[in-house]
């Protein structure tokens, strides 16, 4: 508990224990009133003075206002008891709910605890220096000691060890690292002393980002809540005029029939409704609910940018992968050359120097398969050609180094290849010189994630791939997936994704699965985005409204069974809340309910719909 938490619990207990003394001892009245007053005041206070302050800024209409309205307006009836009894029980409710969230909002920081304090710097004398992580510029060497949090983003230069990156991916199993392996920020460095180069600063730094969705969530509102905010406003001062209306309509009719007018009773059912009509349980409970939601989410690696995404997902009925890196692990290898017109060692040469300026994982299988340092001034003029390959001038040759497409752009005939596979042709001078065949390999659980999602109610799954088609088609089989379509360019997804999405119904949404900077556009054009995140592009994180920490594809069905689960509790929320307020409200405007019921109807629903609210946060064994 904060120190506003145990402040307010002791003006509880007071109140309570006088509450409590007044109603068991019989007192007498001149004693008894002022001891009412005393316990009112002593927890009511500041509601009168929130109301107060409300009314002199305009802003009337809120919880405050109701509250002090139908409590004072029980004294002045002589319903002490009544009166503390609705603000101690209003309070109770208030305090709950506050212990709640931020029990949650503990929850989930402790989740997320993953900001580093400092980064270990070696100094001239080679002793470690702790300085801030914003300090440390690109390309310095941090060296993180066993048991330490890894502060920034790097390629490890010197040691071994293993990393616990249960905080990143939500997984318990452990990372090993060596010298050339890449680690990101918020990892925790478990044996080994590790010396790390960084690659990039601490603000553009894994842990970085991650922090920043989690705090920016919450202001992307759903529609469900921005629904309640609209609500409470056309709401509250609706109810406050019906209360009016009830205490002044019933007498001044009865007047005009000659009855007697009871201005008394209809004041006290007016207090009653207004403390029945009190919307905290809705305005609490729903941002709650998606608060928990994208905690719980977190906890299990998936990262949801705000609880619009995380609604939109609930109604997901169409999931459309990439290929490379989202079902396959993007691990490329040469599995063979073919038709080679020069020797294989130097087409091998020509095609890794030629593709030495891309990060696409192609690139590095060829670079792998080379195994020697690249002369980069032996390259000149290097262009990559969007969706067919490479140009470059290397010895001052012309190389083209791609696919299909790049050998009929340039009109060179090339040997078609029938082997399962990524196929690089080279051409050398206008010249056909052979290709390399490079094999993927899926992911681990690519196979059960596409099991999983028809299981959560997803109607078709789709990938879209640059790959020829008798790779595409290989894949699409082996993972069941539904329809495949390939040899597209970046714009040609965003073309098929259009076209989806003017085929579904306009209450279904589609999400599309991606890794690469030229998921980028897809990723932003699609109902959800959803990245890998360990892997991935910062382009397509940046893009992505749900990022995926550890790059397992099986945790999109379970992303969707926590956004249905959240929005199953947003609801349930809404209707009970609604629904026991208008019986409430019924049974006070007929006379029936009294102030006893009246706090139920606040208090007591409010504090059921936020234990409610708190289930979201349990998503381990979805």
């Amino acid at each position: 508990m904060n120190k506003k938490q145990k402040k307010m619990l002791k003006r509880i207990i007071v109140a309570s224990i006088l509450f409590i003394i007044i109603k068991v001892v019989k007192l007498p009245e001149y004693i008894e009133i002022p001891l009412f007053l005393v316990a009112y005041l002593e927890i009511g206070y500041d509601i009168l003075l929130k109301a107060f302050k409300g009314i002199r800024n305009r802003q009337v209409f809120d919880e405050n206002f109701l509250m002090a309205v139908a409590t004072v307006g029980a004294i002045g009836l002589k319903s002490f008891d009544e009166a503390t009894a609705v603000m101690l029980f209003y309070q109770i409710g208030e305090w709950f709910q506050s212990y709640a969230v931020g029990k949650s909002r503990k929850n989930i920081t402790e989740l997320m605890d993953i900001r580093p304090d400092y980064a270990n710097v070696e100094d001239e004398d080679g002793n470690l220096e702790q300085v801030d992580p914003d300090e440390v510029e690109i390309g310095t060497i941090i060296v993180v000691k066993p048991g330490e949090k890894v502060a920034i983003d790097g390629i490890v230069i010197e040691g071994s060890s293993t990393l616990n990156t249960a905080a990143l991916t939500g997984e318990s199993l452990p990372r090993e690292v060596s010298e050339n392996d890449e680690v990101i920020s918020g990892c925790i460095n478990m044996t080994g002393l590790l010396k790390i180069k960084t690659t990039k600063e601490f603000g553009e730094s894994t842990v970085s980002k991650i922090l920043d969705l989690v705090e920016n969530a919450s202001s992307k509102k759903s529609r469900s809540e921005a629904f309640i905010s609209r609500f409470a406003r056309i709401y509250t001062p609706a109810v406050c005029y019906s209360a009016l209306a009830l205490f002044l309509l019933p007498p001044v009719f009865n007047l005009i029939m000659s009855n007697p007018a009871d201005f008394g009773t209809w004041l006290y059912r007016a207090l009653t409704f207004l403390v029945i009509s009190c919307p905290c349980a809705l305005v609490i409970s729903i941002p709650l609910s998606f608060f928990a939601g994208i905690g719980g989410a977190s906890n299990q690696g998936v990262l949801v940018k705000g609880s619009n995404y995380l609604e939109a997902l609930a109604s997901c009925k169409y999931v459309v992968f990439d290929k490379t890196g989202t079902m396959t692990q993007g691990v490329f290898e040469v599995a063979g050359i073919h038709h080679a017109n020069i020797p294989e060692e130097k087409l091998l040469e020509y095609a890794a120097m030629a593709e030495s300026y891309s990060t696409h994982p192609i690139s590095k299988s060829l670079l792998k398969a080379y195994g020697n340092t690249i002369d980069k001034s032996r390259i000149e003029n290097v262009e990559e050609i969007s969706g067919h390959g490479v140009k470059a001038v290397i010895d001052g040759v012309q190389v083209l180094a791609g696919n299909d497409k790049l050998m009929k752009m340039y009109n060179i005939p090339y040997q078609e290849c029938h082997s399962i596979g990524t196929i690089v042709h080279v051409a050398i001078d206008g010249k056909y010189a052979g290709h390399i065949v490079i094999s993927d390999m899926l992911k681990p659980h690519a196979k059960e994630a596409i099991e999983a999602l028809k299981k959560a109610g997803i109607k078709q799954t789709v990938m879209l791939t640059g790959d020829v088609k008798s790779v595409a088609d290989k894949v699409a089989s082996e993972l069941h997936i539904d329809k495949v379509y390939s040899e597209l360019l970046p714009q040609d997804k965003v073309n098929k994704v259009e076209e989806l999405l003017s085929l579904k119904h306009s209450k279904e949404n589609i999400a599309f699965v991606g890794d690469g900077i030229n998921d980028a556009p897809v990723l932003s054009r699609a109902d959800i985005g959803i990245a890998m995140g360990a892997l991935g592009s910062d382009a397509a994180i940046e893009a992505a409204d749900i990022v995926l920490m550890d790059d397992d594809p099986l945790k999109i069905s379970k992303a969707i069974k926590i956004a249905k689960k959240c929005i199953h509790i947003v609801y349930e929320n809404i209707y009970f809340a609604i629904g026991v307020k208008l019986i409430c409200l019924l049974l006070g405007a007929i006379g029936i309910a009294n102030m006893w019921v009246a706090i139920f109807a606040d208090v007591g629903v409010m504090i059921i719909a936020v234990l409610n609210a708190i289930r979201a946060l349990n998503v381990k064994n979805l």
